[in-house]
């Protein structure tokens, strides 16, 4: 019987070291030689303090900001530490009560807005996590914005426009905006 046991200790204790220290060691030195940035989380700083990342959305409540995608992380909106599937079904009557209440909600905080919403405000991402809004969704807020900020709102969409993100490669995925890099870039602004 230890004859047969051996091999497979051996080749266990080979593979555990292999694949559980090895690989990942080799993986996390090349990462944090050719990609240190994001090796460690696309974090972004602001004097010298990290405030966020940008691959993890924020929640922005306050009217003087663009407001991302809905998070339905629970116990708290963005945490990364809940992620998971959030979206209800297109037929769930649940999803068609949550979007229309969103809609009311959006067009009670600028009640002067008269555009069609822009759907990525109104509806979750899959992970609850997305850092990320429509040029669309940046647009529709941009009024308001600039009201509460006192901003001439030509100079916020150039504000705007030059934090649009394209495809990525040129044809992976759509065009996109930051938003904790807009608000950011926003509070630096004037």
């Amino acid at each position: 019987m230890m004859k047969e046991l051996r091999p497979a200790v051996i080749s266990f204790l080979l593979l555990s070291l292999l694949t559980g220290f090895a690989y990942p060691l080799l993986v996390t030195g090349f990462s944090q030689v050719l990609l240190p940035g994001k090796a460690n989380g696309s974090l972004i700083a602001k004097e010298g303090k990290p405030i966020g990342s940008e691959l993890i959305g924020q929640n922005f409540a306050d009217p003087k900001y663009f407001w991302g995608r809905l998070s339905a992380t629970g116990p708290m909106p963005y945490n990364a530490s809940a992620s998971s599937g959030s979206n209800l079904g297109p037929t769930n009557p649940a999803l068609f009560d949550a979007v229309k209440g969103r809609v009311q909600a959006l067009r009670d905080a600028d009640s002067g807005n008269q555009q069609a919403v822009p759907v990525d405000l109104v509806t979750g991402s899959a992970s609850g996590l997305d850092p990320h809004i429509s040029p669309a969704a940046a647009e529709y807020q941009l009024a308001r914005v600039a009201r509460v900020r006192n901003i001439n709102s030509e100079l916020l969409h150039k504000l705007v426009a030059e934090y649009t993100e394209s495809r990525q490669f040129g044809i992976l995925g759509e065009p996109r905006v930051n938003v904790l890099k807009l608000n950011l870039a926003l509070d630096d602004f004037r």
